[in-house]
């Protein structure tokens, strides 16, 4: 068995094939000068000795350095969410660096469209191979892609998608799928009025996001056979005073709601309005495991928190770029993060 190991190598692809070793090399590498026929042949002998060139080996002997651009919100005092997958891009850049990768971070303000602009400025002005992205505000994502495809730069996107862009890898939560759970779990807590409330606490509530989770809360309830009654409440600023004071006013229009559902990782803000008024019929569920939303679920005031693990979805996305750029392995288009299911009784085991 060592024996066969040893000699499973272009050498032994090449006395297989009766065939130079620069003739193995070049199908190896898909460069042209070698017959439709020989190279079937080499091809069928690398298949049958389960061959794999040391491509890292070839691709650090070159001395290409990839640089690759990272565009992600920065945490605010809002929410500390985007540490997360922060975190995880660190980890794998502590991972790459040392094969030639070289990685640049820009940080960008979900209040403040004009410093995602100045970020994607200064990527272009650089010399990058790749980009990884989160594309927050969709419309000035747009120019930047184009930008990327035309100088066929490959792009990631984490965390949200943009359709139709021809991304290298979308690394993030099945929209859909998110919303219609989100419902699911706002069932548990509908009693006789049956009737939910379903809030973005955000700029952009027409973003791709947010109308896929609400497309998937919906159909939930259109599925059902039990009668239901949905209010829609966009709060556009996301300090605790705006979304207490549209919150009152959709209690007072509403007095039997029963669920809340929040479509971002700012349910803290409901959470603390329900405490504040000392309302605890309400069952509350959110996103994120971030540290605002901590204390409110093992309280109890927030019932679920539904998370899709954001320091993964940094770190597989930076990698992805890696594996594309610098070893040249196929990456999965989509990959859809896991959805959790995070309470009160299970929080303290949840990383």
């Amino acid at each position: 068995m060592s024996k066969k190991r040893n000699l499973s190598g272009v050498k032994e692809i090449a006395r297989r094939a009766n065939v130079s070793i620069a003739t193995v090399d070049r199908v190896l590498h898909n460069r042209s000068g070698v017959s439709p026929k020989t190279k079937k042949r080499i091809e069928a002998i690398i298949k049958e000795l389960n061959y794999r060139p040391n491509i890292l080996a070839s691709r650090l002997a070159s001395g290409k350095v990839f640089q690759i651009a990272v565009i992600i919100p920065k945490r605010s005092e809002r929410t500390d969410f985007w540490d997360a997958p922060l975190k995880g891009i660190e980890r794998a850049q502590g991972e790459i660096k040392q094969y030639g990768v070289t990685v640049d971070t820009y940080l960008f303000d979900l209040q403040d469209k004009s410093t995602f602009q100045h970020g994607v400025e200064r990527i272009q002005a650089g010399n990058y191979d790749g980009v990884l992205i989160a594309p927050s505000f969709v419309e000035e994502a747009l120019p930047f892609l184009a930008y990327c495809r035309e100088n066929a730069i490959p792009f990631v996107f984490i965390d949200s998608n943009i359709e139709n862009q021809p991304s290298l890898s979308y690394i993030g939560p099945p929209l859909r799928q998110s919303g219609f759970l989100g419902a699911r779990l706002c069932d548990f807590g509908l009693g006789e009025s049956r009737k939910a409330l379903l809030v973005h606490i955000t700029k952009q509530p027409d973003s791709y996001n947010y109308v896929q989770i609400e497309e998937g809360f919906r159909s939930y309830f259109e599925q059902s056979e039990a009668p239901y009654e949905l209010i829609r409440l966009h709060v556009e600023q996301s300090d605790h005073e705006s979304v207490a004071i549209s919150l009152k006013r959709a209690m007072l229009l509403y007095p039997d709601i029963e669920a809340i559902f929040v479509t971002n990782s700012r349910v803290f803000s409901a959470a603390k309005f329900l405490e504040d008024e000392g309302i605890t019929h309400i069952h509350l569920v959110g996103y994120d495991f971030v540290f605002q939303n901590q204390e409110y679920l093992r309280k109890g005031v927030i019932d679920f928190l539904i998370c899709h693990k954001p320091e993964d979805q940094g770190y597989k996305g930076l990698m992805n770029l890696y594996h594309h750029l610098s070893l040249d392995l196929p990456v999965e288009p989509v990959y859809y993060m896991p959805i959790d299911i995070v309470t009160k009784e299970n929080q303290e085991f949840y990383r």
